[in-house]
């Protein structure tokens, strides 16, 4: 191996808080009144509600275009233009429409429809302009008075069907990978730190009295009690479910399982999370990614709370001694989670960029995270999950790692920089999984580990001789003389599972909680 150069190559550069923090606690997706964009992309004037009204008020004053525009010392065409919201009328104009009118701005700008009728134009013209409509190829109707109420009518009754039916339906493994394409990139803006939760959780432990040191069952089950929930553990907890909220009755159902793939606190505090964070049942697959992704961090924040962890992660970084098996054992805590945590926690207080991997022992990308420009590899919607990683980077390599007690830490030269890797592999019930956590070369210096001598170069994604192709020697021979049969993964084929909690049996869940309030 080539010893570790002094230089690396060059790197591409809500709802309130129920617990009265006083923060903004994220609830999904943010949702806006229908405008039109303005030249900075940021939303306008609702053209199309603006020049309805325009026309109606017009109209109840007894005008015609030609003597309006008159009065506007404007065109009855440009005039025409505005009304069937085509044309974004000038400042002055708008003043001089409110006095013609006889109204004020905040009239000429009301947020209801001045009618029925033109609540109906509107919400058509809105579709037809829409990229649903567009899709259907079908023909633009012409919306004028001449239009009759009863066809107007059946028509938005139709748009709306289509819309209720094509939202109902359940979401493709496409929409699926989009709507996590943009959540990671909302975590990456955000440097994957949302102070407005770290606020709640603190909140909670400051309630109950916890100060530092791991969170016990007993700590969690009072952070519970404080917010009004009991327990109650049974054995006959749904399949498709971690726990079961009653949410009348204020009992959270869990079950004390055998499985080790995740942690019964971890489990509790999500299930808390969601009454904290103020969830509602989700609106679609997107919004529940979002609600799981919040729940998450909420349950890290107490866990790992901000403030003690923080003060454990500089002094480790102050001695040069950053590790995460470190972190684990600190907060007993599950590798993962600990690394989770740091992706939190090393930009906004230690000023370290970094990235994420959670890879299948078929080589597959489970999860990931960066704010540090690695070229993980990604499809054309720039989805990451269920892409192939280099052979050559850490998250493989380590799988073929004897020593599985310690870290594995590797400098891997990549077309976008050098990177230091350090990561560890761990049974799940679907398999192998490596988990790691990477850094440009300029800040290994914090990390222990540093000193490996564990090298490798990597020109993937760009470069598919790489390792996606065999070697020559090899292809020589079997080329075109093996046959393997691939096990299907119908999961990528299938849509993803229907309701608003993506999986879940509802009537299986109301069944059960049915069965247990008799009982109690």
């Amino acid at each position: 191996m080539r010893p570790v150069p002094d230089t690396p190559r060059s790197a591409r550069p809500t709802t309130t808080s129920p617990t009265g923090s006083g923060g903004r606690i994220p609830a999904g997706r943010a949702h806006l009144r229908s405008v039109d964009p303005g030249a900075d992309g940021e939303p306008g004037l609702d053209l199309i509600a603006l020049g309805r009204r325009v026309r109606h008020l017009r109209k109840q004053s007894g005008m015609t275009l030609d003597v309006l525009a008159e009065q506007l010392g404007t065109a009855p065409s440009q005039l025409s233009l505005l009304e069937n919201g085509k044309r974004e009328p000038k400042i002055s104009q708008l003043s001089q429409l409110a006095g013609a009118f006889g109204v004020t701005l905040d009239d000429l700008f009301g947020a209801e429809p001045p009618s029925r009728r033109a609540a109906l134009e509107i919400e058509l013209e809105k579709a037809q302009r829409g990229p649903l409509y567009a899709a259907l190829n079908l023909p633009t109707v012409r919306i004028s008075s001449r239009l009759p109420m009863d066809v107007l009518e059946s028509l938005v009754g139709l748009q709306r069907e289509l819309r209720r039916r094509l939202e109902e339906q359940a979401a493709t493994p496409e929409e699926a990978r989009r709507a996590n394409t943009e959540l990671r990139e909302e975590m990456r803006d955000r440097n994957n730190y949302y102070p407005e939760i770290e606020a709640a959780a603190q909140q909670l432990l400051d309630a109950v009295g916890h100060g530092s040191g791991p969170l016990s069952h007993h700590v969690a089950a009072d952070i519970a009690e404080h917010l009004g929930f009991s327990l109650r553990f049974v054995p006959n907890l749904p399949d498709s479910t971690r726990s079961v909220t009653d949410q009348r009755n204020r009992i959270i159902y869990m079950t004390q399982g055998r499985s080790r793939d995740w942690d019964a606190r971890s489990v509790l505090l999500q299930a808390l999370g969601h009454h904290v964070l103020g969830h509602t049942e989700p609106e679609d697959y997107s919004d529940f990614l979002r609600q799981r992704v919040y729940t998450n961090y909420f349950a890290a924040s107490l866990l790992m709370p901000e403030r003690s962890t923080v003060a454990f992660l500089k002094e480790a970084k102050a001695r040069k001694e950053l590790a995460i098996e470190d972190l684990r054992d600190a907060f007993a805590v599950s590798y993962e989670s600990a690394a989770h945590r740091f992706t939190n926690l090393a930009t906004e207080h230690l000023g370290i960029t970094c990235h994420f991997q959670k890879v299948h022992e078929s080589g597959i990308i489970h999860k990931a995270y960066e704010n540090d420009g690695v070229n993980f590899p990604a499809d054309h919607s720039g989805a990451i999950e269920g892409q192939t990683v280099c052979r050559n980077w850490t998250s493989r390599v380590v799988f073929d790692v004897e020593d599985k007690f310690r870290s594995f830490n590797q400098y891997t030269d990549t077309s976008v920089g050098t990177f230091w890797c350090t990561a560890r592999t761990e049974g799940h019930s679907s398999g192998m999984y490596s988990l790691s956590i990477g850094v440009p070369f300029e800040h290994v210096k914090w990390f222990r580990g540093r000193d490996t001598t564990e090298r490798c170069t990597s020109r993937c994604p760009d470069d598919p001789t790489c390792c996606r192709q065999p070697p020559r020697e090899l292809a020589e021979v079997w080329e075109g003389k093996a046959w393997p049969a691939a096990r299907a993964n119908t999961h990528l084929l299938a849509a993803m599972p229907q309701g608003a909690f993506p999986g879940v049996d509802t009537t299986e869940v109301y069944e059960f909680l049915a069965r247990h309030e008799a009982r109690d």
